[in-house]
C-alpha cells in the first residue's frame, strides 16, 4: 500500500475545498466537474465497485478508517492494480466539511472524466435517451436498471440532471463505471446520430409495449422524457410512441418506473433473464 504524505489538517487545504466545489449542486457543481474533469465517489460501496479502474485517481481517508479491515482491502487492491494512485489522509474533525455521510466509513475517491463525447459518429447498438430528465435521483436510479438490463449507452439532452452529480451517483450505486455517457445532446443530434429506431413512452400512445416483441429483438433507443412534459415533441415525432398498460385511476408512472418496466420487457423478450 502507499504511504500517504501526512494528514491534511487545514479546511482550507486546496484538495479540500475541490471537493467541496466537486460536490456542489446545480451548475456551480456541474462547471468545476467540467472544469476539472473529476468526480467525486462517497462511500465504501462506490469505492468497492471502482477498485482496480485507473480512473481512480486518489482515495481520500481519514486515519481511523485505515482500521477497517474493507477499506484496508479496498486500498491494497486498487494501489496493487493501479499503483499511480494517490492515498490521502484528511483529519477526522475534517471529514464533514467534504462528505454528506453521516456514521459511515470515512473513504471517498476522485475520479477523473474523459471529454464531453458528441454522437457526430453514429451510435450503434442498444441506446437509453434521457430527455430533459431533471431528478437526480430519478436520472441515477434509470443509470443503474441500464446497467441491470444490459444497455451501456447513455445519451443526455440538454436540461437533464448532470450524471457525474452526487445524488445521481448516489442513486446508481456505482453503474457509472460500466457506462458511456454523451451529454447535453441536441434533439437533432439525437435524430441524426442514433442507429436504433427510437421508441418513446407517452400515455396516449395506441401501441402497447406488450406488443412489440418483433422490434425488441433488436438494438433498440428508448427515450424517457421529462417528470411534467414527457417527452418532447420533437423527439416524439421522430419515434415510435409505446404505452405501458397501467390502471387508467392513475395519471402517470415515475418515469424511473416507466424505464424499469421497458428494460425489463426488453431482457424478457429477448431471452436474457439468465445472463
Amino acid at each position: 500500500m502507499h504511504n500517504p504524505k501526512g494528514i491534511i489538517s487545514s479546511k482550507e487545504n486546496t484538495l479540500l475545498k475541490r471537493i467541496r466545489q466537486l460536490q456542489q449542486v446545480g451548475s456551480k457543481g456541474q462547471k468545476a466537474r467540467h472544469e476539472h474533469q473529476l468526480a467525486v465517489m462517497d462511500g465504501i460501496h462506490l469505492l468497492q465497485v471502482w477498485q482496480g479502474d485507473p480512473r481512480l485517481e486518489s482515495i481520500v481517508i481519514t486515519q481511523g478508517a485505515l482500521a477497517n479491515a474493507e477499506i484496508a482491502h479496498i486500498i491494497h487492491t486498487h494501489c496493487e492494480q493501479c499503483p499511480e494512485a494517490e492515498i490521502l489522509l484528511v483529519d477526522e474533525v475534517l471529514w464533514p466539511s467534504i462528505s454528506e455521510l453521516e456514521c459511515a466509513p470515512q473513504i471517498m475517491g476522485l475520479v477523473r472524466l474523459e471529454p464531453l463525447k458528441n454522437t457526430s459518429k453514429n451510435l450503434l447498438g442498444d441506446t437509453i435517451v434521457l430527455d430533459a430528465v431533471q431528478d437526480a435521483g430519478n436520472v441515477g436510479t434509470i443509470l443503474r436498471t441500464a446497467l441491470a438490463c444490459h444497455f451501456y449507452q447513455i445519451v443526455c439532452t440538454v436540461g437533464t440532471a448532470h450524471i457525474w452529480s452526487p445524488k445521481v451517483i448516489r442513486a446508481a450505486m456505482g453503474a457509472h463505471r460500466y457506462l458511456t455517457f454523451y451529454e447535453a445532446q441536441s434533439v437533432d443530434e439525437v435524430t441524426s446520430n442514433i442507429e436504433a429506431p427510437l421508441l418513446a413512452t407517452a400515455m396516449t400512445a395506441k401501441r402497447s409495449l406488450y406488443s412489440m416483441q418483433a422490434l425488441l429483438q433488436k438494438p433498440v433507443a428508448w427515450v424517457f422524457g421529462n417528470e411534467g412534459q414527457g417527452v418532447s415533441p420533437e423527439l416524439s415525432q421522430q419515434a415510435t410512441s409505446i404505452r405501458v398498460p397501467q390502471n387508467p385511476k392513475l395519471e402517470s408512472l415515475n418515469v424511473a418506473s416507466t424505464a424499469a418496466v421497458c428494460l425489463y420487457e426488453t431482457l424478457r423478450v429477448r431471452g436474457q433473464f439468465n445472463t
